[in-house]
């Protein structure tokens, strides 16, 4: 008796005893796709912990599953380290600078190449100083007398032809102030190579005459020259005694003020470096208090035009005390006086 054998029927043809399936509905498609979807992420995410654990990775359906893109951790802190400021900065500035400091170093190290590099730079700054257009040939002074260009040419100290490079423009213009005859000066280049050089010379206000000489001042008191003789300069008035250069407004105040007599005015004395005395001519004196000389000297002017005190046999109109001024006379009217007044009483008699 032979065993019975199952046979399976093929796939290509249908079992005659096989039902035909029930077509699916659209839903049904779609739970089926969902579920299939489904089982498929827990499988990958069963084979990643098994990965995970040192086991095999399967690969389901005969997938292939690809690699997962993140960085490790090294990675990771290394590319944030790339972005920060200061590794671009080490990279782009500081890294570059130390290799060129390394390689200047190393080629410098060697003195007769600094010397050829030394050399050479200064062969190309004196063709580049040197040059037509940088060099000044002449020096023109405005507004100064021939007395003042000619200090300011000796101070100067320039031989000419000159490069702009080497003038030092603002310690030449000191220079030129510096001289006592110079209020203001100013230099600059022209075209054509000519060194300008505008003068505002001081203007002469005041004869000093002290122990070491005679000395012309502005009115601020500065020095301006030196005179050997008081007939140079005529036309200038003149103080004297120590002090009086620190008092010169208030000289040429005073001097404004006694111009009624300016054709008598010898000049002004300082007395003591307090007060001043008015010196007129001929050897006749104003003494003017220490304070308030001005106004002293306009009553002086008053008490003249109103009794012609001035012109009389006087010697001094002593104005100290403002409510007792006094007049000295001179020898000879003192000694007339004494006479007159021998006279008058020995007619009295």
């Amino acid at each position: 008796m032979q065993p019975l054998i199952a046979t399976r029927p093929s796939r290509g043809t249908p079992s005659k005893s096989a039902r035909p399936e029930p077509a699916k509905t659209p839903e049904q498609s779609a739970q089926e796709k969902r579920a299939n979807l489904i089982s498929r992420a827990v499988a990958n995410v069963q084979a990643n912990m098994n990965t995970g654990k040192g086991g095999a990775k399967p690969q389901p359906d005969g997938e292939r599953v690809k690699a997962d893109p993140a960085p490790s951790r090294a990675a990771y802190r290394m590319q944030r380290v790339m972005l920060t400021p200061a590794y671009r900065l080490t990279i782009r500035v500081i890294f570059p600078f130390l290799i060129a400091l390394v390689v200047a170093t190393v080629y410098l190290s060697d003195e007769e190449r600094r010397d050829n590099l030394l050399l050479t730079f200064n062969d190309v700054r004196n063709q580049i100083e040197t040059r037509p257009e940088f060099m000044v040939k002449l020096m023109a002074v405005d507004g100064a007398s021939d007395e003042t260009e000619a200090d300011i040419r000796e101070v100067a100290q320039i031989d000419f032809p000159i490069s702009t490079f080497d003038l030092d423009l603002d310690a030449l213009r000191e220079t030129i102030q510096g001289l006592p005859a110079v209020g203001h000066a100013s230099a600059r280049i022209r075209q054509q190579g000519v060194l300008e050089i505008d003068v505002v010379e001081r203007d002469p206000a005041l004869l000093w005459r002290s122990r070491d000489g005679i000395r012309v001042l502005d009115k601020t008191g500065i020095e301006i020259a030196e005179l050997d003789t008081r007939a140079a300069r005529p036309d200038l008035p003149v103080v004297a005694g120590f002090g009086a250069n620190d008092r010169t407004e208030e000289a040429l105040r005073l001097i404004r003020i006694a111009s009624p007599f300016a054709d008598r005015l010898r000049g002004l004395e300082r007395i003591g470096n307090r007060r001043w005395d008015v010196v007129l001519q001929p050897d006749m004196r104003i003494m003017l208090p220490d304070e308030q000389p001005e106004l002293a000297l306009e009553r002086a002017i008053a008490l003249h035009e109103a009794q012609d005190v001035l012109n009389r046999d006087v010697a001094a109109l002593d104005l100290r005390l403002a409510a007792r001024p006094t007049i000295r006379m001179n020898a000879p009217a003192l000694e007339r006086w004494r006479q007159i007044k021998d006279v008058y009483l020995g007619a009295g008699n």
